[in-house]
């Protein structure tokens, strides 16, 4: 993936991975950003041209300062659209990112061609609570995000050696700063009621979810079709929550087929 830097009207100024050809498409991460290797972008650029921008308080995007609340983190999605010079992109968020995607979906409902949802954050069912991801020190993430956990922690941590103090202390600074930016949105749960406001979502809509998601458990990839006009839910196997990661050759080959 290249590397580009763009800045939005409000300020915030935003790194890019950026690669590919064809219909633009826009991938927006979740709460633990971009890892150091990111299959599945490579494999989706193969057939769509690909921007992932970083949110402000991740990697060297700045400007963390400017999201406050939801509607910053929709309003700042779309101006990233505009920095880019992208008109009617498809939207395609994963988690958290799912649940921003989703909010600018429901805000300008005719300025995207579609819209995927990818073990999406933002709806709350009480029999079915989701754990706390706050709660959580950095080496347990990998038990609730992945269906293989060893599998999962080595991505995570990109090959760290832990007996380097000082990598392991920028490791542990990055994390906190991602999850300051996170918590504005996520804490105490990932509701902002983006329920209410599903209704005005018109894109076509493709919501993909991992069988063993030990963190948002699939009955929240049924609600999301309940509640978003015409969506479809598909289920892919032997994934969890970090599905793109786990499954990326499957998750590019679904989202294509809907994307077209």
């Amino acid at each position: 993936m290249n590397v580009k830097r763009v800045e939005t009207k409000r300020g915030a100024r935003v790194r890019v991975l950026e690669a590919g050809s064809g219909a633009p498409v826009v991938f927006l991460h979740g709460a633990g950003g971009f890892l150091h290797e990111n299959p599945f972008l490579d494999e989706l650029a193969t057939r769509y041209r690909v921007y992932a921008p970083e949110l402000p308080g991740y990697g060297e995007s700045t400007g963390e300062e400017l999201l406050e609340d939801m509607l910053d983190f929709a309003l700042h999605g779309w101006d990233v659209v505009a920095a880019l010079g992208l008109e009617r992109p498809h939207l395609v968020g994963h988690s958290m990112g799912g649940m921003i995607a989703a909010e600018m979906a429901a805000l300008a409902p005719n300025d995207l061609a579609k819209l995927v949802l990818v073990s999406a954050a933002g709806l709350w069912i009480p029999e079915h609570p989701i754990p706390d991801l706050f709660a959580l020190l950095p080496h347990e993430y990998a038990q609730v995000l992945f269906h293989d956990p060893a599998a999962g922690a080595a991505l995570l941590t990109g090959g760290l050696d832990f007996t380097n103090l000082q990598a392991l202390a920028d490791f542990y600074i990055a994390n906190s700063r991602r999850m300051a930016t996170a918590g504005k949105i996520l804490f105490p749960i990932p509701n902002r009621r983006v329920s209410k406001r599903l209704y005005r979502v018109a894109a076509e809509t493709l919501v993909l979810w991992g069988k063993q998601d030990r963190l948002i458990p699939p009955v929240y990839g049924e609600r999301w079709i309940q509640l978003i006009p015409g969506a479809r839910l598909v289920q892919i196997d032997a994934a969890g929550h970090m599905l793109p990661y786990e499954q990326p050759k499957a998750f590019v080959s679904v989202v294509a087929n809907f994307l077209g």
